[in-house]
């Protein structure tokens, strides 16, 4: 008899794993960019409340695509159905080679970078520090669906409250008395630069699609989770973003090196440093934590369609997970964090088929209104057209500007890039030709 997941992830549950995969650590990092391609107080909080807007709008999409198809997998479900099985899988081949892997090591390298900082016993335990992050985390989620969304939750209430101490200090300071020198500029447009670094900020508003399956009244919890998840971080942002001001000062928020240690030192000049290091290990573990969780549900729906993958599609009798999606994704995970050794590279490594598949999955509710009209929606989209068209336009905004990045500044990316996805359509081509050729001996 085939094993199949439980509904286990309560309303709670569900908006922790959006909060908790969106607040990872690009607050931390992208704050004083972002404020130096925006203009003054207005400027900042504007472009922070658009970055909310289109999230909140793809959020919205996204509920419901996966309130009208509440299966494991989220966008491999809704790609297969709307472009058939060639594109579902190469989509699940992305994620489990590039896209979940890059992003799970994108936030256990910002967790080791600040664990480094906090205790360095020898040179080169960045990298030690990562790969323990990914191996721990995905023991955890192995061991059981309840062990991975306790820590979850955990972890993001944690972040949620350093978040909060972070806002009051700020909003306690003195306030900016003397404007510090302006920023240096940089070379390409400084507002595009905030607005893509403003939309990587509050990506993981959809991860709640790809554990559907488990979300206990999928038509009910999942819109709930993704409108609460995402407003609630936005409201999140535009406060913190309202303490760094006050704190610091536009000119002192776009000229700071590390802009929570700079704003929490205004209180607590001698712990700000450790303090800050010890919340951004824990926001980026909580975010690893939640990637590893949801991005095994995709794994697991390709192994149970694609007979190639089919270890990865077993549901585990005794611990209730899927071990072989589990353990596959933590060790390509592993060998990208060995392999690439750094933050930006791993950025390169994934961002461009990312963004594409997302405006893949932005178009595809467009198709699948019309190719199966009778399919019950619980929650349709509101400002339908519009708002599925401006989530579209900025899924192509940010796939542009992320391929174009790559090609100026990492080739040897783009090449390992390519060459991963020409293995998956080999590998796609292969097992279609087996497949029927058995349908036809049948």
């Amino acid at each position: 008899m085939r094993i199949t997941p439980k509904k286990e992830l309560s309303l709670f549950d569900s908006t922790c794993i959006i909060v908790g995969i969106i607040i990872g650590a690009g607050i931390y990092e992208n704050a004083p960019t972002i404020a130096a391609g925006a203009s003054g107080w207005a400027g900042v909080l504007g472009i922070w409340l658009v970055g909310g807007l289109v999230a909140l709008a793809g959020a919205l999409c996204y509920a419901e695509l996966a309130t009208a198809y509440p299966y494991q997998g989220g966008d491999y479900v809704y790609l297969t159905r709307a472009y058939g099985r060639g594109t579902g899988h190469f989509f699940g081949w992305s994620q489990l080679a590039i896209i979940r892997p890059g992003d799970i090591a994108l936030m256990v390298f910002v967790f080791a970078r600040y664990a480094e900082t906090l205790y360095k016993p020898f040179e080169g335990v960045q990298v030690l520090y990562a790969a323990a992050a990914v191996a721990v985390l995905t023991l955890i989620n192995v061991l059981g669906v309840k062990q991975g969304k306790w820590t979850q939750n955990l972890l993001t209430v944690i972040k949620t409250v350093g978040l909060l101490a972070i806002v009051i200090a700020g909003l306690a300071a003195p306030g900016a008395s003397t404007a510090p020198a302006q920023p240096e500029k940089f070379e390409m447009g400084a507002f595009s630069l905030a607005l893509i670094l403003v939309m990587w900020t509050f990506g993981g508003w959809n991860e709640i699609a790809y554990v559907a399956a488990e979300v206990k009244r999928p038509q009910r919890n999942i819109f709930r989770a993704v409108v609460l998840g995402t407003a609630g971080v936005t409201a999140l942002y535009l406060l913190v973003n309202v303490a760094f001001l006050h704190a610091l000062g536009h000119a002192g928020l776009a000229a700071s090196k590390a802009v929570a240690v700079d704003t929490l030192a205004t209180l607590l000049p001698d712990a700000a440093s450790r303090a800050i290091s010890v919340l951004i290990c824990i926001s980026a573990l909580g975010a690893a934590n939640g990637l590893i969780f949801t991005g095994a549900r995709i794994s697991y729906a390709l192994g149970s369609d694609h007979t190639v993958f089919r270890s990865l599609g077993k549901w585990h009798p005794r611990l209730g997970t899927p071990v072989g999606a589990l353990v596959a994704q933590g060790g390509i995970s592993l060998a990208i964090i060995l392999a690439a050794r750094s933050f930006i590279d791993t950025i390169v490594y994934a961002a461009p088929v990312f963004w594409l598949f997302l405006l893949a999955t932005a178009l595809s509710l467009f198709v699948l209104r019309r190719k199966e009209p009778d399919t019950p929606r619980p929650h349709k989209v509101a400002g339908y057209p519009v708002t599925p068209i401006i989530f579209c336009a900025s899924c192509a905004f940010m796939a542009y500007s992320s391929i174009t990045f790559a090609l100026a500044k990492k080739r040897v990316g783009v090449i390992i890039l390519l060459c991963v996805l020409a293995v998956g359509v080999l590998v796609y081509r292969l097992t279609e030709v087996r497949r029927a050729r058995q349908r036809n001996a049948q």
